[in-house]
Formats: structure tokens, C-alpha cells, sequence
């Protein structure tokens, strides 16, 4: 596979063809504000950077698949109040048409839809956290009663199997109400902030290999 060679925070490294496109990771700068990081994407054509199955207009079609993934996850690696410039090299250029505004607005609203399609994700995750943790309080409720109810009728090992067993069975039914409101949401909402701060990257469009 051939390989392009870049920089990134200093270092070199090697970058391959991504399908018919290919992408340099170009250095990382700062400013006072915030960090600024840019991002080379190497194109033919216009029509390599979105997804040929979407009907929908230009503008609000989907980036390719593979695009957006190497997109996102470049940016994932970098803090959370980075700003990100994207730089497309596009070697069959328009005739007499520059296409940075077009393909500015056509990225910023791939973007704007991840994070509203994302953001409806997370409230069926918190609706569901809220359902589950109803009925787990319920359930466990009725568990701890009846680990009472059952260490009341006496003190032999069998009562006192069943009472421990109950107890345990209504905790483990909290489980996963737990895990929604203490691990899942928030992994769903940085991925939201990502994508709006993608859909306000600045965009370059230049012409050439």
C-alpha cells in the first residue's frame, strides 16, 4: 500500500491510501484560547468525501462512511475544547465554481444531524434508565420484604439461604439502572460535543494533489 508521510505533534508518521481518497494528519497548533488542530484530507473528487447510497441534495447528504469515521476519530483524540481545521486537497477542481462554500455547509450539517440523531440516542438511553430504575426499586422493594417475611418464619439455614438470596437478587436487578446513569450517558454526550464542535470546524478547500 503506498504511504504518505506526514506530521503529527512533531513526529513523523506514515499515512496509506483510504480507499480511493488518502489523509495526512498535519501538525497541531495552539493558541490562548483554545487548541487548534488541522486535519489534510486528499481527494480526487468531490463525490469521494460523501456517501453514494444517500439520495438526499448535495448539501445535506451524508459523508462517507469511512470519511466520517477517520474524521471522528482523529478528533476524539484531542481535548475537549479543541477547535478543528480541516484542510481538503481536491485535485479535480470545479470548473468555474469554488466549492469551499458548498462543501463547508454540506460538512457542517452532516455534523449538526450526528449530533441531533446522537442526541436522541441519549434520551432513549435516560427514558430507559428511568423506566428500569421504577421497576427496579419495585422489585427490590418487594424482594427486601419478602427476605423479612421469610426471616421471620425462622432461624434455620434454609430460611436463612432463602432471606440471603432474595436480598441479593433485588440488589443485582439494580444493576442496570445503575450502570445507565453512572457509565452510559455521559460516554453518548461527549460524542455530542464532538460532533458539534466538528460542525463548526473550519473549512479549506484547495486545489491540487
Amino acid at each position: 500500500m503506498p504511504v504518505f508521510t506526514g506530521l503529527l505533534a512533531g513526529k513523523d508518521v506514515s499515512v496509506g491510501f483510504f480507499g480511493a481518497a488518502w489523509y495526512d494528519v498535519r501538525m497541531t497548533s495552539t493558541s490562548r484560547s483554545a487548541p487548534i488542530h488541522h486535519l489534510a484530507l486528499r481527494v480526487r473528487e468531490i463525490a469521494q468525501l460523501f456517501n453514494s447510497m444517500d439520495p438526499t441534495p448535495f448539501l445535506n447528504k451524508d459523508l462517507d462512511p469511512q470519511a466520517n469515521e477517520y474524521i471522528e476519530s482523529w478528533a476524539s483524540t484531542h481535548s475537549h475544547d479543541s477547535r478543528f481545521h480541516l484542510t481538503i486537497h481536491l485535485e479535480q477542481w470545479p470548473e468555474n465554481e469554488n466549492p469551499t462554500a458548498a462543501l463547508t455547509e454540506a460538512i457542517h450539517n452532516h455534523f449538526v444531524y450526528q449530533a441531533e440523531r446522537t442526541r436522541r440516542k441519549l434520551h432513549q438511553v435516560l427514558k430507559q434508565g428511568r423506566m428500569s430504575i421504577a421497576i427496579g426499586i419495585v422489585f427490590v422493594s418487594i424482594c427486601l420484604i419478602a427476605a423479612d417475611f421469610i426471616g421471620d418464619l425462622g432461624a434455620g439455614a434454609g430460611f436463612h439461604v432463602a432471606r440471603e438470596s432474595l436480598t441479593i437478587v433485588g440488589w443485582v436487578a439494580m444493576w442496570r439502572p445503575l450502570q445507565i446513569f453512572l457509565y452510559d450517558w455521559w460516554p453518548i454526550q461527549r460524542k455530542i460535543r464532538l460532533y458539534l464542535r466538528l460542525a463548526t470546524a473550519h473549512i479549506q478547500v484547495v486545489q491540487g494533489k
